[in-house]
C-alpha cells in the first residue's frame, strides 16, 4: 500500500517539507494549495522536485465552495477550476479535493449539488482529471460521509467519487460501517488523523488536535478495514492539522507520520516479542549529583555491587532493582535519567522492529569483549536498551563484595516515570506502543501547583515493564519554579510500612491536611491515615477497590527522585490524583532546604 502525507501536516517552506517526506520514505503528498502559493517554485518546477525525490503528488487540495450555488456563482467557479486544472497539469497531479461548501450562498439543494458537481466533473474528465468529493464535518449542508455519498451516487459520473477522511467520518455521530457497502472504486481517495476524544466545536477541534494514527481514540484500523472492503486499493495518506506538528522539525514529524503508518498496516513488520521486566535503568552524574544520589540508594538499601572493568560506571543493586550511574558524561549539577533496558524473550526481533518503525538501533560505544548492547533513541533522547537477561550486561562489571547497610525489602522496578518534552508527549506515546509493543493504559489529566498536566501510561502485558510519561498541557511562562522535566523511578515492595521503616535516607514530608482529606473523601480510618502520616506515605484506591500506597524521596541531584510503592488487589494506575500533593511538597522541600 501506497503511503502519503499531506505537506499542511509539517512545518517549513514546501522544500522543506517535499525533503522531509523523502527522507521518511513516504512514496507521496497531498499538495495543499497554501503551500504552492508562497513557494518560489513553478509547478513544473514543484513537480520536477518531486521526481528527483522519488514523490508522487496524488491530491491537489482543497478546492472550496463550489456547489450548490446560483447559476452566477457557478459560472465563477468553473473559471476558477479552470485556473486549478492547467496548475494540476503542470503538477502532473490527476485528482483534486472539493470539500463540501461552508459558504453562505450554498443552499440545500442535493439535486442541485449533484447537478452542478457533474459539470464540474465533465471538465474535469476533459482534462483527464477526477474530482474527489469530501464531506467536511461542518460543511453548511453536507457534513457527513452518508450525505457525500448520496450526492455521488446522484450525480453519476465516472470522474466524481469520494474522498473519505477519517476525522470528518469519525467526528460525526452518523456510524461509519456503510463505508464498506460502497460501491466499488468510487472512493478515489482516503485521508487519515487520529484525534483525541474531546467535546467541543468540530471545527476547532480539528484544526488544532488531530494527531497521526494511534496517537488519539478514533478506531482507524477499522475505519481503513471498511474502505479496504469497498475496494479501495489507493493512497494511505495523512491529513493532520496540528499546532505543535507545524511548529517542529519537519524531518522528525515526518518520520512520526511514517512510524504511524507503519504501525497502523504492520504487515511485514516483525510482530513485538515478549517483555519480561525493566534490567536497569542508568543515571547520568557528576562530582555534585553523583555522591547525593550515592547517599540516597544506601539509604533505601542498595549496595555497590559492580564496577564496569572500562569506564567510570558504577551497578547499585537490591534484589531485582538495579540502578546504574554513569560518571563518563559530564553535565554540571543535574543528574540525568539517560538510559533504560528491559529484558525481551528476543532482543533481536526487537531490534528488526525498531528499525522497520524508524527508529534504528545505534551500537553501544564498547571495548573488545565487552557486552554488545544496541540502544534505541526515545523521542526526549533517552537511551532504550534491550537485553534478553541479566547475562547480557552484567559480566561488564567487577564484583565489588559490597553488602546492603540496611534491608529494605525493594523487589523490583515498579515502573519509570517521564516527563515528555511538550513537542513530542504524543510522539513518545506512539514511539513506546509500536516500537516497544506496550500497551497504551488510561490517560489522564490532573490540576498541578503550576499548571494542568496530562499524564498517559503504557506497559507490558504482565506489568512486568511499566512507563508513565507527563507533559504541561500547555507551555508554561516565565514563572516555572518547578523542576525541569523531573524523572524518576518506583521500586515495588511487599510491604511499604516495613520498607519505609528501614530506611535511612530522607523521605517526602506530606502536610496532615492530606491525611484529613482521606478520612474525609475515602472513609480511612482515623488509626490507618495516623499510620501513613507517620511515614509519609500516600494513599489511592481505583473504583474496584485495589489500593496503591507510595512515597517519594527529596528531589536528588537538581532533577530526579526515586518512588518506593506497594500495590494491593490488582492497583494497575500510577497514582495520579496524589501527584499535585507531591509536586507542592516537593516545592516546599526545596525552599526549606537550600
Amino acid at each position: 500500500m501506497r503511503r502519503s502525507i499531506a505537506t499542511v501536516c509539517m512545518s517549513g517552506t514546501l522544500d522543506d517539507k517535499l525533503a522531509a517526506a523523502a527522507a521518511a520514505g513516504f512514496d507521496g503528498i497531498e499538495l495543499f494549495e497554501n503551500d504552492l502559493v508562497v513557494s518560489p517554485l513553478s509547478p513544473a518546477a514543484v513537480r520536477a522536485r518531486c521526481a528527483d525525490l522519488g514523490l508522487s503528488i496524488d491530491l491537489y487540495q482543497p478546492f472550496r465552495d463550489f456547489e450548490a450555488v446560483p447559476a452566477e456563482q457557478l459560472r465563477a467557479n468553473l473559471e476558477r477550476a479552470a485556473r486549478k486544472f492547467d496548475v494540476m497539469a503542470e503538477l502532473g497531479v490527476d485528482t483534486v479535493l472539493v470539500c463540501s461548501s461552508v459558504s453562505p450562498a450554498a443552499v440545500d439543494d442535493d439535486a442541485l449539488a449533484a447537478a452542478q458537481l457533474g459539470e464540474l466533473a465533465d471538465a474535469a474528465a476533459a482534462r483527464g482529471i477526477r474530482i474527489a468529493y469530501e464531506a467536511l464535518a461542518w460543511g453548511r449542508h453536507v457534513s457527513t460521509w452518508d450525505h457525500s455519498w448520496r450526492i455521488v451516487q446522484r450525480a453519476g459520473h465516472p470522474a466524481l467519487g469520494l474522498c473519505l477522511d477519517s476525522f470528518h467520518v469519525l467526528s460525526r455521530p452518523v456510524p461509519p460501517d456503510g463505508i464498506a457497502a460502497i460501491t466499488p472504486g468510487k472512493i478515489f481517495f482516503v485521508q487519515l488523523a487520529d484525534a483525541p476524544e474531546l467535546r467541543m466545536d468540530v471545527l476547532q477541534w480539528s484544526r488544532h488536535h488531530r494527531l497521526f494514527p494511534g496517537q488519539g481514540d478514533f478506531d482507524l484500523p477499522g475505519f481503513v478495514a471498511l474502505t479496504r472492503a469497498a475496494g479501495y486499493d489507493g493512497p494511505l495518506s495523512l491529513e493532520v492539522f496540528n499546532d505543535v506538528f507545524r511548529q517542529s522539525d519537519p524531518s522528525r514529524t515526518a518520520v512520526d507520520a511514517m512510524r504511524s503508518l507503519i504501525a497502523l498496516e504492520p504487515a511485514g513488520l516483525p510482530t513485538a516479542p515478549t517483555l519480561g521486566r525493566h534490567a536497569f535503568t542508568e543515571f547520568t552524574v557528576d562530582g555534585q549529583s553523583g555522591p547525593e544520589l550515592r547517599t540516597a540508594l544506601r539509604g533505601l538499601g542498595f549496595a555497590h555491587t559492580g564496577q564496569h572493568r572500562t569506564k567510570p560506571v558504577e551497578l547499585w543493586e537490591q534484589n531485582a532493582c538495579r540502578i546504574v550511574l554513569n560518571s563518563a558524561v559530564i553535565r554540571p549539577q543535574a543528574a540525568l535519567l539517560s538510559a533504560f533496558a528491559v529484558t525481551s524473550d528476543d532482543p533481536a526481533r526487537s531490534l528488526a522492529r525498531a528499525s522497520a518503525l524508524r527508529a534504528p538501533a545505534h551500537p553501544n560505544v564498547r571495548e573488545p569483549g565487552e557486552a554488545a548492547l544496541s540502544a534505541i533513541t526515545a523521542p526526549d533522547g533517552t537511551s532504550v536498551f534491550v537485553t534478553r537477561d541479566d547475562d547480557d550486561w552484567r559480566s561488564d562489571f567487577l564484583a565489588t563484595g559490597a553488602v546492603p547497610q540496611v534491608t529494605a525489602g525493594l523487589t523490583g522496578t515498579d515502573h519509570l516515570g517521564l516527563t515528555q518534552p511538550f513537542d513530542h508527549f504524543d510522539e513518545a506515546g506512539l514511539f513506546y506502543r509500536s516500537v516497544l509493543g506496550l500497551t497504551a493504559l488510561a490517560t489522564e489529566e490532573f490540576a498541578a501547583p503550576y499548571g494542568l498536566m496530562r499524564s498517559r501510561a503504557v506497559a507490558s502485558g504482565d506489568r512486568g515493564v511499566r512507563l508513565a510519561l507527563t507533559v504541561s498541557v500547555l507551555r508554561r511562562g516565565e514563572w516555572a519554579p518547578a523542576v525541569a522535566d523531573p524523572q524518576h523511578v518506583a521500586f515495588g515492595t511487599a510491604d511499604i510500612f516495613a520498607t519505609a521503616a528501614a530506611l535511612t535516607v530522607p523521605t517526602l514530608p506530606v502536610p496532615d491536611n492530606y491525611y484529613a482529606d482521606l478520612i474525609a473523601r475515602l472513609g480511612l480510618p482515623e488509626e490507618f491515615a495516623a499510620r501513613l502520616s507517620r511515614y509519609g506515605i500516600l494513599y489511592d484506591r481505583d473504583a474496584a477497590g485495589g489500593e496503591l500506597l507510595h512515597l517519594y524521596t527529596p528531589v536528588l541531584g537538581g532533577r530526579v527522585f526515586f518512588e518506593l510503592v506497594e500495590r494491593r488487589g490488582g492497583y494497575d494506575r500510577f497514582g495520579e490524583p496524589n501527584a499535585p500533593v507531591r509536586m507542592a511538597a516537593h516545592r516546599h522541600r526545596r525552599l526549606t532546604h537550600r
